[in-house]
C-alpha cells in the first residue's frame, strides 16, 4: 500500500508524488511517478501501471462551477481503470485550491517517463470530437441568437435591454469561447505539451 501525503507534489528518492481531492467527503487521490512505473491511491483502491503498458494520455481545461481554471488529464492503460489527475483539490465546502506549479511539473514528469519507456501511446488534447462539434453548433447558434436579440433590442430603442444582453453575450463569448478555444480535439507530441491545456506558473 502506498503512503498518503498531505502535500501536492514533492520529490523523494528520484520520486515524484502529486495528490488531490476530487470532492469534500471522498478519499484523496495520490499518485506517485517511480522507476517501476506509475503507483495511484484512491482511499482502499491502489495499483500500479508500468509506462510501456499505457496506451492513451489526454490532456484537457475542465473548468467547474467553483474553479474556473481547471485541467484534467486521463490515463488509459492496458488491465487497468482509467485514471484522472485534476489541478485543483476541494480544501472546503466553499474553496477549490489551485494546484498549478504541481501539477504541470508532475504532468511534464509523467510524459517523460512514458516515451523513455518506448510504448505506443496516442497523445490526444481536447474533448471527445463526438461531443465537442455538436457543443460548438450550440455555442454559435446561441451566440448568434443573443446577437440577434442585441439588435432588435436596439432596434426598438429598448438600451437597457439591450446593454443587459449584450453584457451576457460578451461573458458567454469570454468563458465558453475559451473552453472551446483550448478543448479543439487533435494530438500533441510528448515533448511539445499544449500550453493552453496546461496551467501557467
Amino acid at each position: 500500500m502506498l503512503r498518503m501525503i498531505e502535500v501536492p507534489a514533492h520529490a523523494v528518492a528520484d520520486e515524484l508524488i502529486y495528490s488531490y481531492r476530487p470532492s469534500l467527503l471522498g478519499a484523496p487521490w495520490s499518485f506517485r511517478l517511480a522507476a517501476g512505473g506509475l503507483y495511484w491511491e484512491a482511499g482502499r483502491k491502489s495499483g500500479r501501471i508500468a509506462y510501456r503498458d499505457i496506451r492513451r494520455v489526454r490532456l484537457s481545461f475542465k473548468p467547474a462551477s467553483m474553479q474556473s481554471q481547471r485541467y484534467l488529464t486521463e490515463i488509459w492503460a492496458d488491465g487497468a481503470p482509467t485514471l484522472k489527475i485534476v489541478s485543483s483539490s476541494w480544501k472546503s465546502m466553499v474553496e477549490q485550491e489551485r494546484l498549478d506549479r504541481a501539477y504541470s511539473t508532475f504532468i511534464a514528469a509523467l510524459h517523460r517517463h512514458i516515451v523513455e519507456a518506448g510504448g505506443a501511446v496516442t497523445f490526444e488534447q481536447g474533448s471527445n470530437a463526438l461531443l465537442y462539434w455538436p457543443g460548438v453548433a450550440i455555442f454559435a447558434a446561441v451566440s448568434l441568437g443573443l446577437a440577434l436579440l442585441v439588435a432588435r433590442a436596439l432596434q426598438t430603442q429598448a438600451f437597457g435591454a439591450a446593454a443587459f444582453i449584450g453584457a451576457f453575450l460578451a461573458l458567454f463569448l469570454w468563458q465558453a469561447g475559451s473552453y472551446f478555444r483550448r478543448n479543439r480535439p487533435g494530438t500533441y507530441r510528448a515533448d511539445a505539451l499544449p500550453s493552453a491545456l496546461l496551467p501557467k506558473g
